[in-house]
């Protein structure tokens, strides 16, 4: 069998980090392209995979039989558009998450694939995690009994990304701390009980510790420096209830925070056992037997779920498999997100139909 020929769009960090690299590992893969608009990170991204052409116009691709699937590693702002260019170019899509800044850009994605046929997955790579599928299956076998409710906390000190910059740039984001970390974490929720529909949200989020930019203290910027000229309009900090037809789900989330604790972690409770995930790492269960309170270190090989995703993608478009990232399922996320963003704007609760 011939190698597929993919594109990669974008050569920002998540795709020098993980995409490129992945699809290198693949031995069925071969990327044809490196496309940037900043040709210097294409070309950079050819000296590192050894192979490739650099360029600055995604419509090339678009243009080439021969490029069968595309990864989209863009600024958020151009996934809806680019993922549609793709599909009706015939190609298959994986696009980094969130799948857009707007529940109804997600739509609009969701709509193209159905009338296309060709594959869109989201890039919530937790679905490709080793830990989070263990926690899926104890859940699914019903090892902690009634999964009633799940507690989400993702919260950092002084973490906003590249101040005044896309990040903290809503016309570029779509939002800030929710849409940026809190997507994985309700994603990994939504994946470990069954992805159930939504039916209420309540939610608030605050734009408060970034908007003074000059007198914003830290230590550190990811995606930084600052551009104290640029833009900060999106939120900092969110807290959030979800109803859906399994558990209920609560939030809290801070790019920055006046605590200095950090806190990462997923709590699934239920009424046989509880369980902790402490994202990004291991996770201990939490039961009683026998008049005694148990707790459990769960250690495994985790292996590299960005190679798990790279390899599932190229896999289903050979076998017409649906994964678990697919669009038709990762749309909820995007639901539960505008929702919370919709219900902090409105001050009242949002009443979510199918």
């Amino acid at each position: 069998m011939s190698k597929m020929k993919v594109a990669v769009i974008g050569c920002g960090t998540i795709a020098s980090n993980a995409h490129i690299k992945a699809y290198a590992a693949n031995p069925n893969a071969e990327i044809k392209y490196f496309c940037d608009i900043l040709k210097e990170k294409a070309d950079m991204a050819v000296t590192e995979y050894g192979g490739g052409e650099a360029i600055e116009d995604y419509h090339v691709i678009l243009g080439d039989p021969e490029v069968e699937a595309v990864s989209i590693c863009t600024p958020n702002h151009l996934h809806s558009s680019i993922s549609i260019d793709c599909l009706r170019a015939g190609k298959h899509v994986l696009c980094e998450k969130p799948a857009a800044r707007t529940y109804a850009e997600a739509l609009e994605m969701q709509k193209v694939q159905h009338e296309t046929g060709k594959v869109l997955n989201i890039g919530v790579v937790n679905r490709f995690n080793k830990g989070v599928n263990i926690i899926k299956e104890m859940i699914d076998n019903g090892d902690l009994g009634e999964l009633y409710h799940v507690y989400i906390s993702f919260r950092a000190q002084r973490s906003i990304p590249g101040l005044g910059g896309a990040f903290t740039t809503k016309s570029i984001a779509g939002g800030g701390v929710l849409i940026d970390w809190g997507v994985h974490f309700l994603d990994i929720v939504m994946y470990c009980s069954g992805d159930p529909q939504p039916r209420t949200v309540s939610g608030q989020a605050y734009s408060k510790l970034g908007r003074d930019m000059k007198n914003y203290a830290f230590l550190n910027m990811w995606a930084g420096p600052p551009k104290y000229s640029g833009t900060y309009d999106v939120d900092d900090f969110v807290t959030g209830l979800i109803r859906t037809e399994g558990p209920t789900i609560s939030l809290n989330g801070a790019w920055a925070q006046n605590i200095g604790v950090e806190e990462m972690y997923i709590d699934f409770l239920g009424d046989k056992a509880g369980i902790r995930l402490q994202y990004g790492a291991d996770f201990k269960i939490y039961s009683a037997q026998n008049g005694i309170l148990l707790e459990t270190a769960a250690k495994y090989k985790a292996g590299d779920m960005f190679q798990n995703e790279i390899d599932s993608f190229i896999d289903c478009i050979r076998t017409g498999e649906k994964l678990p990232s697919h669009i038709d399922t990762v749309i909820l996320s995007s639901k539960i997100i505008q929702a919370i963003y919709d219900s902090s704007e409105q001050r009242s609760e949002i009443v979510i139909s199918e």
